[in-house]
């Protein structure tokens, strides 16, 4: 465990090394908080509630989107990918550590960074301008903490998944962006799966994408909780488990038949 260990402190200290980055990183966010917060209310101006969010979940919603999206991180990640395409990824294999648990590691020390610095200010500046919904007793909120690393878990297990494409393709850019509009529409972070219609909120919930942004979210608010909680936290366990073994798998294959494409 040391080795993870001090793996994930190097990741948390690459990003810490930029701090200027992070507070234009929170001003964005922030924006976007007060944008966003602005168009869900004008939804609320003649109901009460839209998809069981009244308007103080869904500024909730809102600002926890803000505050979750550097962490969980879904837009832009190809760092894998070009390991694989320029050959770098031969260093790896010869590492007594498999790439995809250090990876892990990494984006795990990356996340926290990420949500203490870009997720908490922007979280703080909403609940004091805004009526936020906070969770009810400290078991939803302990709850609330483990969905959200279970949350950024998965999206690295989808990342480090759709980056095995580069074992056969010259370049991912392509399959890396329609993975990213496809995992950001459905996982939350546009609009709450609730206020799908009916048939695409069921096609959204049978794919991993809610347990990245979602499935926190609703647990925070109060959506989800007592055994429906703990029945999505461990929905987010499964599809964790499920896409770092399909990752296994794919790195295996493509490591059998690796050839460096990069000079």
């Amino acid at each position: 465990m040391r080795v993870y260990w001090e793996i994930a402190r190097c990741g948390y200290q690459r990003y810490a090394a930029y701090p200027a980055a992070t507070w234009a990183g929170v001003f964005t966010n922030m924006v976007f908080g007060f944008m966003r917060g602005s168009v869900l209310l004008a939804l609320y101006a003649h109901r009460d509630e839209i998809g069981g969010y009244n308007a103080s979940a869904a500024l909730t919603y809102t600002w926890l989107v803000q505050a979750l999206i550097a962490a969980i991180y879904i837009w832009g990640w190809r760092e894998l990918g070009d390991r694989i395409r320029s050959g770098d990824i031969a260093i790896d294999l010869a590492r007594p550590v498999h790439p995809q648990a250090a990876g892990l590691a990494s984006d795990l020390g990356r996340a926290l960074y990420h949500l203490l610095f870009r997720g908490v200010p922007p979280l703080l500046v909403g609940a004091v301008v805004f009526e936020l919904t906070m969770p009810q007793t400290p078991l939803a909120g302990a709850a609330f903490v483990v969905s959200v690393v279970l949350a950024v878990a998965v999206s690295y297990g989808f990342r480090f998944l759709y980056s095995m494409a580069a074992f056969w393709l010259v370049d991912i850019r392509g399959v890396m962006v329609a993975s990213a509009v496809v995992a950001t529409l459905f996982s939350g972070f546009v609009i709450p799966v609730a206020y799908f219609p009916e048939w695409l909120a069921a096609v959204a919930y049978a794919t991993p994408f809610p347990a990245m942004a979602q499935t926190p979210i609703d647990i925070f608010i109060g959506v989800l909780s007592g055994t429906e909680a703990a029945g999505a936290l461990a929905m987010q366990a499964a599809w964790l488990a499920a896409l770092l073994l399909g990752g296994r798998v794919l790195f295996a294959a493509g490591a059998r038949r690796l050839v460096v494409q990069g000079g």
